[in-house]
């Protein structure tokens, strides 16, 4: 079986998509990183070293530090699909870090965001 596209694709070419669609609510690139950081564990300086090694998504999540537990608490939809159902543990990470990026951009509260 093929990997979906995103596996393959590096963190750093999606993550400035990030930014820009949070930046478009009146959010921020640190709140951004925090959501990132709070989702895998990694610390910033982590973080900013896998985005200069172009680092894939599937390596980024299959090497983060500590998955945050409170993930599991991410519930909705995202390009259609329910994020609760996805089976591939890959993909559902993926779409869990979407799900809270969109969040971010609806002007939902930072501490709702981050399941606290």
């Amino acid at each position: 079986m093929t990997k979906h596209k995103i596996y393959t694709m590096s963190l750093a070419s999606v993550y400035p998509l990030y930014i820009k669609k949070a930046e478009r609510k009146g959010r921020t690139k640190e709140e951004v990183d925090e959501i990132i950081l709070w989702l895998t564990g990694y610390s910033e300086e982590e973080f900013d070293a896998l985005l200069l090694k172009q680092t894939d998504f599937e390596t980024f999540f299959a090497d983060a530090p500590k998955m945050n537990p409170s993930r599991t608490l991410i519930k909705g939809v995202i390009c259609g699909v329910r994020v609760e159902e996805i089976e591939e543990p890959t993909m559902r990470e993926i779409r869990y870090l979407d799900k809270l990026i969109d969040e971010l951009a609806k002007g939902k509260a930072m501490e709702k965001i981050l399941r606290k």
